[in-house]
């Protein structure tokens, strides 16, 4: 492997990576399968994809093309070299458009490519749903198709001419008329061309084998056409000539519903005579029951186009009119549109589950059959699962009789590959008797090549071998694909992990306890791979920031699945690897609700972090800001907050401090609050009394009559210690809300257990147990007083991976909760605001994830609500002041994945702020952006929306940032001042206040 390596550095002028990360980020795709390559190229252009073909020939190492990772059967994993195209050669080269073609490198991402054309008013036909990250090398490759196949084709109807390496080193350009051919290829066709003119079925999906049928003479002998689909088998791809069509000027989309997916795929075929741009079906076992569809079993989503807004509509109008459907929906704004194809684009890796957890896997993604028949073998299909014991969740492009789906195929043991391998061969059976083909969209790769005989038969699948012999002579591309196959029960990605639990700290619910099957929910979909946030999306900050694999969350899920299975990461926890791939980890939790089988990698990386520095020294950081809220504690003690702020102002001593602590040198350290939200708490409350006994009546905070309604307002460790205001806020507005607010209680209450003999009575204060033999009244006083504390939500702990102090830390909170959390005295909990969306969070996840063992922890975190949620829940006819403003900022990213923010979203339309905020991370991001080395992609991801909104921001904007880092971020990169909704709502109650003059029995915020 030495001299390989060598070899490839010497003649290769882009990157040449042998080492553990490379190789494990690449031993798999999107599909069931894994190889371990040897190490990976990036070359700069076709210059050094020969020279790197060339290279691995001398040295008899096969070499597979690699694109976005997506592919879904296998073939894009290999045990030579893999040739990463997208790091490079990944431009849009030119595009014409009187001539509507583009050229295209292989790298380029396939929404680049439809961004270059849209100002033109032209796109790609094509279009898969990862066609934010899949590549236009890939997709040849794969011969893609995606939702508009009904009105634009595959790849290959898009496929002008390529211009590709074949294995000898050569360099061709294929075309028509035998363009490019390989010597010999002609004369095969041609001594074969009765049975090339009747061995392919007549279908618009099929995919599966080798387009020979696309060099008969009558079909211009088209070179370039019969290369898609080859999967990298042929030659690698270096450019691509691609014709575009022209956009709809507008689309609306009709959601037609069905009672069942039978009944909606019998409905499909009769759709197309009405032109539509797609006909895409799923079912409810796929969908949310908060959707928003309409009422049935299943939908067919069927998008119209036209000249104008009207004309879609029409068009749109007219399908639901021809259509028997349960019932229907039109929707024609454009936003709406995007929220109902997230649904049908999310399939592929919400279709990993089943409804009751289940994992499910592909093997039998896409296979297609006429659209005629697609009810029939819709049903077939449903009896030949039942026959073997299994479930899946159909769903696909019902209008060209493709179906997806994911099985909950036992994968991991003995007999359940068994199954999986006689299902498959039946189900190759079922498919062709229906005049199907195995793959209507991926490709065979591992997953279908070896049932090819069964579609084809013997002699085709020959003739298949004589042409891959000709192409590339030495089996130097991708063997083991399309023909010779490796047997598609081997090679599976599951074999190496460990067949029994590993010890671990968070409860992993949704995985059964167990690690590698939480690390085994990434699939490898790559929604994380996205270069660009849409929709208030967030996941996943880090790999924009750098466009590297090992920073997205499919790169670090597949570090720690070689780390569980030992062989190319072999350290375990204390690998480095890993380590380096989850420092750039943000915890920023988008994936958790981005993603679309919820890999929760912010968790992931606590627990490898426990792992990692147990019993070892920790980074400095870890004791500085993951002990944060233990030195805020001591500062307010002591009441220091003065002179650390002081001392912290002069920049030598703040620079030896931040390099002591393992804050990065670029940051200054927050000011701490002069008075802590508790300390302002307990003097109003005093103030509040005297007042009370002077004037005999109590109004709270100007409200005009209490709901009745009383919450918890929870100190977490930012509000109590270095912005106050924003709880002085939330106090004002509540209270204007008619909702009573106290703070947690400091002290824990213990149930006493009566023992025999008992007659004492507990005093107040009294901490020890009774001893025996004493006497203990209980009907007096069931409580004694147990230790003193604060509430935390262990966050910080957390984030650094010190879960067993964030356990203890959890623990005590629990403890002091404890009275408000016994059902006995409370069935339901009283409602706990929390003001950080961080927090907030965390207590809705992380603490009853790592106390699974106490029933307390789902109880509080039951209990939690977001400030805008108390309003609603708790003061429901209570209206906010009118702001009539705009806002700009962005929404904090554990408010997106854990909390949601429709209520928030509510509020600021009562309040009358107008506008949206921006989606992504603001790329602090608690103790992240301010540990050192992480400034740099800390401001990339700010600079990606946070800042641009910022900056077009009016003058008379409001700036919105619930978070504190957030509002640090603002701060110390923009110079702006961001502020909590409830600091923003409580300042107009003020003003109108001060404005109707000053009020009797104020309590005042």
């Amino acid at each position: 492997m030495d001299g390989l390596r060598a070899a490839l550095v010497a003649d290769v002028r882009g990157e040449v990576a042998f080492d553990v990360t490379a190789r494990a980020l690449t031993t798999m795709d999107a599909s069931n399968y894994r190889r371990v390559p040897l190490g990976v190229v990036c070359p700069r252009d076709a210059d050094d994809v020969a020279a790197a073909l060339s290279v691995c020939r001398a040295h008899g190492v096969p070499v597979v093309p690699r694109g976005g990772g997506t592919s879904i059967a296998g073939q894009a994993t290999g045990t030579g070299v893999v040739l990463d195209l997208t790091r490079h050669m990944n431009r849009v080269v030119a595009l014409d458009a009187d001539a509507r073609t583009a050229v295209v490198q292989p790298g380029v991402v396939l929404d680049r490519l439809q961004e270059a054309a849209a100002p033109h008013g032209l796109r790609f036909g094509p279009d898969p749903s990862t066609h934010s990250r899949c590549t236009l090398g890939g997709m040849i490759a794969n011969n893609s198709c995606g939702s508009h196949s009904v009105a634009w084709g595959t790849t290959a109807d898009s496929v002008h001419e390529l211009s590709v390496v074949r294995g000898n080193g050569s360099v061709v350009r294929l075309g028509r008329d035998w363009q490019g051919a390989p010597p010999g290829l002609r004369a095969l066709v041609e001594g074969e061309l009765a049975r090339l003119r009747t061995g392919f079925p007549e279908l618009p999906r099929r995919i599966s084998g080798y387009a020979l049928d696309a060099l008969l003479p009558e079909k211009g002998a088209d070179v370039a056409r019969s290369f898609c689909g080859s999967e990298g088998t042929l030659g690698v791809l270096t450019e691509a000539v691609v014709r575009l069509v022209e956009a709809p000027r507008a689309q609306a989309l009709a959601v037609l519903a069905y009672a069942d997916e039978s009944a909606a795929a019998e409905a499909a075929a009769g759709l197309l005579p009405l032109g539509p741009l797609t006909v895409e079906g799923m079912a409810a076992d796929l969908v949310r029951a908060d959707a928003g569809l309409p009422r049935g079993g299943a939908w067919l989503f069927v998008e119209t186009g036209g000249a104008d807004a009207a004309e879609a509509r029409a068009r749109a109008d007219a399908v639901v009119r021809s259509a028997d459907v349960l019932d229907s929906l039109v929707v024609t704004d454009p936003a709406g549109q995007r929220a109902l194809w997230r649904l049908r684009e999310d399939a592929s890796g919400t279709a990993t589950r089943m409804p009751d957890g289940t994992e499910a896997w592909p093997g039998w993604e896409d296979c297609a059959v006429p659209p005629a028949r697609l009810g029939a073998y819709l049903r077939d299909f449903r009896g030949l699962m039942a026959a073997h014991g299994l479930r899946g969740t159909p769903y696909g492009h019902f209008g060209d009789g493709c179906i997806h789906v994911r099985i909950d195929f036992d994968l991991l043991t003995a007999d359940g590959i068994g199954r999986f391998r006689r299902f498959s061969q039946e189900l190759a059976e079922l498919v062709v008797s229906h005049g199907g083909s195995l793959s209507g969209e991926h490709g065979d790769g591992q997953a279908r090549a070896e049932l090819l005989p069964k579609m084809y038969g013997a002699e085709l699948v020959g003739l298949f071998e004589r042409a891959k012999d000709l192409w590339d002579p030495d089996d130097l591309l991708n063997p083991g694909m399309l023909v010779r196959p490796h047997r598609l029960d081997e090679n599976l990605r599951f074999a190496v992990l460990p067949r029994e639990p590993v010890d671990v700290a968070f409860g992993y619910p949704a995985d059964g306890g167990d690690f590698s099957a939480a690390v085994r929910r990434c699939v490898g979909v790559a929604k994380c791979r996205t270069t660009s946030v849409s929709g208030g999306g967030v996941m996943c900050p880090s790999f924009r920031a750098t466009g590297e694999e090992a920073h997205s969350t499919r790169g670090r899920a597949r570090l720690l699945h070689e780390m569980l299975a030992g062989e190319v990461v072999t350290d375990g926890w204390r690998s480095t690897e890993v380590r380096d791939a989850l420092d750039l980890c943000l915890s920023c939790k988008g994936c958790r609700s981005d993603c679309p089988v919820g890999v929760d990698m912010a968790t992931y990386k606590a627990e490898f972090l426990h792992h990692h520095y147990e019993g070892r020294r920790r980074p400095a950081a870890h004791y500085t800001m993951g002990w944060l809220p233990v030195w805020l504690r001591l500062v307010a003690r002591t009441r220091a907050a003065g002179p650390v702020n002081a001392l912290a102002s002069v920049r030598p001593l703040a620079a030896v401090a931040k390099r002591l602590g393992g804050i990065a040198p670029e940051r200054e350290i927050p000011r701490l609050a002069p008075e802590t939200f508790s300390r302002w708490w307990r003097r109003r409350f005093k103030e509040q009394a005297l007042r009370m006994m002077r004037e005999g009546a109590y109004e709270s905070g100007g409200a005009e009559g209490r709901s009745g309604e009383v919450a918890f307002l929870w100190p977490d460790t930012f509000t109590e210690y270095l912005s106050p205001s924003v709880g002085q806020a939330a106090v004002r507005v509540l209270e204007a809300a008619g909702v009573g607010v106290i703070l947690p209680p400091t002290v824990a209450m213990r149930k006493r257990k009566p023992q025999a003999g008992e007659e004492r009575e507990p005093q107040v204060g009294e901490e020890r147990e009774p001893q025996a033999g004493e006497n203990v009244s209980l009907s007096a006083n069931p409580w004694s007083v147990g230790s003193r504390g604060r509430v935390c939500c262990g966050l910080t702990y957390v984030s650094t991976g010190q879960l067993d102090r964030a356990r203890t830390v959890m623990r005590r909170t629990l403890d002091l909760m404890g009275v408000f959390l016994d059902p006995d005295i409370y069935p339901q909990p009283p409602a706990v605001v929390v003001l950080e969306p961080s927090c907030a969070a965390a207590l809705r996840t992380d603490l009853p994830e790592l106390l699974h063992d106490d029933p307390r922890g789902a109880r509080l975190a039951s209990a939690v609500v977001t400030f805008a949620e108390a309003l609603e829940r708790l003061a429901p006819d209570w209206s906010p002041p009118s702001l009539d403003r705009p806002v700009a900022g962005q929404t904090h990213c554990h408010q997106h994945a854990v909390l949601g923010d429709a209520a928030d979203r509510r509020l600021r339309e009562a309040a009358g702020l107008t506008g949206s905020l921006a989606g992504g991370c603001c790329g602090l991001a608690g103790n992240f952006g301010f540990e050192k080395g992480h400034y740099g992609v800390s401001v990339s991801c700010a600079e990606e929306q946070l800042l641009p909104a910022v900056r077009e921001a009016t003058d008379d904007t409001v700036l919105l940032a619930d978070g504190f880092s957030c509002r640090t971020q603002l701060e110390q990169l923009a110079g702006r001042k961001g502020r909590h909704l409830a600091e923003v709502l409580a300042e107009e109650l003020d003003r109108r206040g001060r404005a109707r003059g000053p009020r009797q029995g104020h309590g005042g915020a």
